[in-house]
């Protein structure tokens, strides 16, 4: 069985009236939107940024605040992109989206190999500490709690945050589960135990910090492969196909 679905979006529109639909299979779920004030150079096919508080706006409506979690990351640094920009862009939003979220989720860019280090890098520790105590302050002026994902610094007004939250889970699902700490993450991730349902090479925002996209050849590839009707992500089960049973784990605590 499963007990909550934790959807990962930048824009949750074209899922808005599936929900329903979703809603009386009885599944429970809530989403981690990603909300950036970046511009198309560096988020390349993420939509319009308006349309998207507006779709932020009428999900919080239709499912409840607490499950409606905002994220504002990677946060980097570039030529034009300083300090101070990312706190005049966090208050702006956090103005725009009072009411329609519990929670702000912040991580700093990580420096992977792939990552063009000539047009991006990642704030250093004392920017690091600039940054998310100015954040704390505004989060608190306007009623949001706080948290970091998976970063090794302390800050100090930020909680350390998972993003597969056992107690928010409980919450949505109405009974404790026996989660654990999932071991197959980085020590400073805090998350429960769970399945990861997506695939590397299938996102098409394009966005210059990604760490899930390789080529963009790949990528079109696999979304031209996807059908819909398949069970499959990326492409259909073939005759000589050979499934193999993924050993799951119950969270549920009776």
């Amino acid at each position: 069985m499963v007990d909550c679905i934790v959807f990962w979006t930048k824009n949750a529109a074209p899922i808005l009236h599936f929900l329903p639909q979703i809603d009386e299979l009885g599944y429970r779920y809530y989403f981690q939107f990603t909300f950036t004030p970046y511009g198309k150079e560096i988020e390349r096919s993420v939509g319009d940024k308006e349309q998207i508080m507006q779709t932020f706006r009428s999900l919080s409506e239709m499912i409840g605040k607490e499950r409606v979690i905002w994220r504002y990351d990677p946060i980097l640094l570039t030529s034009e992109i300083s300090v101070g920009w990312h706190i005049k862009k966090f208050k702006k939003m956090c103005q725009a989206l009072k009411g329609t979220t519990e929670r702000v989720v912040i991580s700093f860019l990580d420096e992977y190999k792939k990552l063009d280090k000539t047009k991006f890098r990642s704030p250093n520790e004392e920017e690091m500490m600039i940054i998310g105590q100015a954040f704390a302050e505004i989060a608190r002026d306007f009623g949001l709690r706080i948290q970091t994902c998976a970063e090794k610094i302390s800050i100090p007004g930020i909680e350390k945050g998972a993003c597969i939250e056992k107690t928010l889970i409980e919450r949505i699902c109405g009974y404790l589960i026996a989660a654990k700490k999932d071991k197959f993450q980085r020590g400073e991730c805090l998350c429960a135990e769970s399945i990861d349902i997506g695939e590397y090479d299938t996102c098409a925002h394009f966005c210059g910090y990604c760490y899930a996209n390789n080529r963009e050849q790949t990528i079109e590839r696999k979304r031209k492969a996807h059908d819909p009707s398949s069970p499959l992500l990326v492409g259909s089960l073939q005759p000589n196909d050979i499934i193999h049973l993924r050993k799951t784990f119950s969270l549920r605590s009776f």
